[in-house]
């Protein structure tokens, strides 16, 4: 399927891109219509291009609201009978209390990337701030149930490309999507977190510390009222804003059916490059992305270079790593025998000739050092 953008025809009723006369109450009138039970992003534009504003289609007649294509009568007579103004304000003052902004689709702020999908939203709220630099924006996404192999690399992937400029997209779920905003936090980039709840309203709740820090570093974005609760449907519909805002979309581990397989064939159909980094035959969770490479669907990305040459942006230059803190014997004795993979803290005594009691006491103190983390069941792998 072809993108379009997110413009209509002149001979339709106008462009989408001119400015209201009256930006204020053609924001409210917008919001109405999303309030509108059955009015969704596709409605609203062919509202827009028939009638020219929200406004206009707010106060046009019944006779006339059943010409646009896909409305009909029942839909012609809620949109006509609309007078919950009340709502339209709330949703405005629990914007102002959480610090949202509201981005029409016309706004020279709206993300251009995202109007060239095929079925893009009307309106943005955002908590944060939106920038140029989001253009050049990769999404990453993933499993909820991952491997620790798999949390690793989308975390180690994401700091990477946020050192090099590139904006992380993800959807703040558990797993894949939680190591990639933090890979990009750590990476000192920036972030977004496309919600599949009103962005008041955080789900999972235990990412709230999470959100928190990806607004200082990007945004959290929703194209659902304030107040709108994380419903089931809500994920496959947001799950077409994750890829449309990235020029490409990374899929760490996936399992055969999931949302991360639904943003990949979303991806494709918005002609957005999909990627994907291979894993074990054996690990259920990499037989999403190694099914997209086998069907020729998605290129295979070995590293975060890799992912930059599909953007064009070729493998820039990284800074020197610092050099590491000085080691003990002992300390020196175990990182030896470390490797990038874990490795149980049998298998280390069995390297180095320690017992277990003092090898644990020097892996700590490795791990103060910011050289070594420990996963569960005393395994441990070195990141340097």
């Amino acid at each position: 399927m072809t993108a379009e953008p997110f413009l209509f025809d002149e001979d339709e009723g106008g462009a989408f891109g001119a400015a209201p006369d009256d930006p204020v109450e053609e924001l409210r009138a917008l919001v109405a219509l999303t309030l509108v039970p059955g009015v969704g992003p596709g409605r609203i534009r062919a509202l827009l291009a028939r009638f020219g504003s929200a406004q206009a289609a707010l106060h046009a007649p019944v006779a006339a609201l059943v010409q646009v294509p896909g409305i009909g009568m029942q839909t012609a007579r809620r949109i006509a009978a609309f007078d919950d103004w009340d709502a339209v304000d709330a949703q405005f003052e629990r914007a102002e209390r959480v610090g949202a902004t509201l981005i029409p689709a016309w706004d020279e702020r709206f993300p251009p990337l995202l109007r060239q999908i095929y079925d893009p939203p009307a309106l943005l709220w955002v908590r944060g701030e939106l920038t140029p630099a989001d253009d050049n924006a990769v999404a990453i996404v993933g499993t909820r149930r991952p491997t620790d192999y798999g949390l690793r690399t989308a975390r180690q992937f994401a700091a990477a490309l946020a050192r090099e400029g590139v904006t992380v997209v993800s959807g703040l779920a558990y797993g894949i999507d939680a190591a990639a905003h933090r890979g990009a936090l750590e990476g000192g980039g920036r972030t977004l977190a496309v919600l599949g709840s009103g962005v008041d309203r955080i789900y999972p709740s235990r990412h709230e510390r999470l959100a928190r820090a990806i607004m200082t570093q990007g945004a959290l974005l929703s194209e659902f009222p304030l107040g709108a609760a994380p419903d089931a449907p809500n994920f496959p519909r947001r799950n077409r804003l994750i890829s449309g805002l990235a020029r490409a979309v990374l899929i760490v581990e996936a399992y055969e059916t999931g949302g991360a397989l639904i943003t990949a064939r979303l991806a494709l159909e918005q002609n957005r490059e999909v990627l994907a980094i291979p894993g074990a035959l054996h690990n259920p969770a990499s037989a999403g992305p190694n099914r997209l490479v086998r069907d020729s669907l998605a290129r295979l990305v070995c590293s975060p270079d890799d992912v930059l040459e599909a953007l064009g942006l070729g493998s820039a230059p990284s800074a020197p790593e610092p050099p590491p803190p000085p080691l003990s014997g002992l300390e020196r004795q175990l990182y030896d025998a470390l490797e990038p993979e874990p490795i149980h803290i049998d298998v280390l005594c069995e390297r180095t000739g320690l017992d277990p009691s003092t090898a644990l006491v020097y892996l700590l103190q490795l791990e103060f050092k910011g050289l070594v983390r420990q996963l569960a069941g005393k395994q441990f792998y070195r990141l340097q």
